[in-house]
């Protein structure tokens, strides 16, 4: 803990004199920064955020049951959002990112539009559903994860015959926001043309070991558009073969701009990360927001000394520099958590810092 009673920190005491001063300053909108200066600059990050747990077999009900009551061309997209309790001024699930449940029926097709915020799917259940990006059509299956990066068009639809399809939406709505610097525009046509492909950026860049020797990419985003479940976990395997992988986030693997090696789009990256059976990892903190999803088996996590268990589906978030540590309950069976989070915009203004947690051999007394 830290004493704000030091030197170096504002410890003015109020007058008459003083509270008479504020009043006039505030006539002028104006303000003395020592009666602020202790709350806008803190020792240390301070979340708005809580942590939160989201439980799929709780809210999956409730969007099967927004099909009823709403078509998607009233809507715009049907989706039940994630809120924080301390952050729904501004529609965020932690920190500045924006996350909520989307649903179509078979046969259904939402009409084309972008924006600046960028946006991720995450799929959950159904088949036939698809994407299409600035013309490219995408197949969609369950755990496959998509983006739509800032200033495409795009669009979704569910071909399936029979089934819902569901998928997560990941987006920068409050930090665009926040920016001041959100467009949103609907396609004159309403839907777009499909001019390349079906899942043409998956044959072209989709290899992990090989990339076209093409100069025709200058975009910030990445040109791989989908990242297939298979080839995420089949990667995953690979890899726990040949490593013991972090003591904080077990086997993890983060989605690339394969070209650059970078993240995939400018101000959200996105990881998938293994924890082997019976494997419980070290708690630490980091600058940076994280949302997670339980692509596969069930644990729990332990966030700001808080424990919340999870299964398949279910969604929960760790606010910046809030200690957290996960673990796997299968003592048979690995877990996988897929995660989307802000690190390219903390790397990119150098204020990413992370830390481990030292008191009791690395784990949070609950």
């Amino acid at each position: 803990m830290h004493d704000d009673n030091v030197a170096g920190r504002a410890r003015v005491v109020d007058t008459p004199e003083l509270t008479a001063y504020y009043a006039e300053l505030a006539r002028h909108e104006a303000g003395a920064l020592w009666t602020v200066a202790n709350d806008i600059e803190p020792w240390e990050p301070r979340s708005h955020a809580v942590p939160m747990h989201w439980s799929y077999e709780a809210l999956r009900p409730l969007v099967l049951k927004s099909l009823e009551l709403v078509k998607p061309e009233d809507a715009g997209r049907r989706v039940v959002m994630l809120t924080n309790p301390k952050r729904r001024d501004v529609s965020a699930a932690v920190g500045w990112l924006y996350t909520g449940i989307q649903v179509m029926k078979p046969g259904e097709a939402a009409s084309a539009h972008r924006h600046m915020a960028s946006a991720l799917r995450f799929i959950i259940e159904g088949s036939g559903a698809y994407t299409i990006v600035d013309g490219e059509r995408l197949t969609l299956r369950a755990n496959d994860f998509v983006i739509t990066p800032n200033g495409t068009w795009h669009e979704h639809g569910n071909d399936g015959g029979h089934s819902p399809c569901i998928w997560q939406d990941g987006l920068d709505i409050p930090l665009i926001n926040a920016l001041e610097a959100n467009f949103y525009q609907v396609h004159p046509d309403l839907h777009q043309e499909v001019a390349r492909p079906v899942n043409a950026s998956n044959f072209k860049y989709g290899n992990i070991a090989l990339k076209p020797l093409e100069p025709d990419w200058s975009k910030s985003y990445s040109p791989l558009l989908k990242f297939t479940w298979e080839s995420t976990y089949e990667a995953l395997r690979l890899y726990a073969t040949a490593t013991e992988g972090s003591p904080f986030d077990g086997l993890v693997m983060e989605y690339i701009n394969p070209l650059t090696g970078g993240a995939v789009m400018p101000t959200m990256g996105a990881q998938m990360q293994m924890l082997r059976a019976g494997e419980a990892t070290r708690a630490h903190r980091h600058t940076g927001n994280v949302i997670y999803h339980v692509a596969k088996g069930r644990g729990h996590s332990i966030i700001g000394g808080q424990r919340f268990d999870w299964k398949e589906h279910d969604i929960f978030c760790v606010p910046s520099w809030a200690w957290h540590e996960h673990a796997n309950a299968s003592s048979s069976d690995d877990a996988c958590l897929f995660s989307f989070n802000d690190f390219p915009v903390m790397n990119s203004l150098a204020i990413y810092r992370e830390e481990a947690y030292v008191p009791n051999d690395g784990h949070q007394i609950i």
